[in-house]
């Protein structure tokens, strides 16, 4: 089966060796996805729903470059510095997801790669057959 990558362009990903995304047949990996503003720095600093939208924005572009669509998620690990933002950040999920319920697992972590980072997040999806 043929192999597609994708690039976000974000720094880390020559610097640790990964693609923002890999999609082999059906089965569509999204990396870590941290909130990286295009010109590198860290988007809505402070903001957790902001820090989240960003991350979905990146990962909604990943899928669609890799020929799937939002609605081919079916799980999404989110990676969160402290408890006190699961509602922002759950709220943020909640506009891209809620129609779409991926299994999901939200998970609070000692810190992330920057410390200004304040969410991370993941996705996998089966794109359907035709696509």
């Amino acid at each position: 089966m043929d192999r597609i990558t994708v690039s976000s362009g974000s720094p880390y990903e020559d610097m640790i060796g990964f693609s923002r995304a890999v999609r082999i047949g059906n089965q569509l990996a999204v990396s870590g996805t941290a909130p990286i503003a295009p010109d590198g720095s860290t988007a809505s600093p402070g903001d957790a729903y902001g820090q989240t939208i960003r991350c979905l924005e990146i990962i909604r572009a990943a899928i669609e470059q890799a020929g799937g669509r939002l609605e081919d998620v079916i799980r999404t690990r989110i990676y969160l510095t402290d408890t006190a933002i699961q509602g922002d950040v759950a709220r943020a999920h909640a506009e891209y997801f809620a129609a779409i319920k991926p299994a999901a697992t939200m998970v609070v972590v000692k810190e992330l790669v920057r410390d200004d980072w304040l969410v991370e997040l993941e996705a996998e999806c089966v794109v359907a057959s035709d696509r």
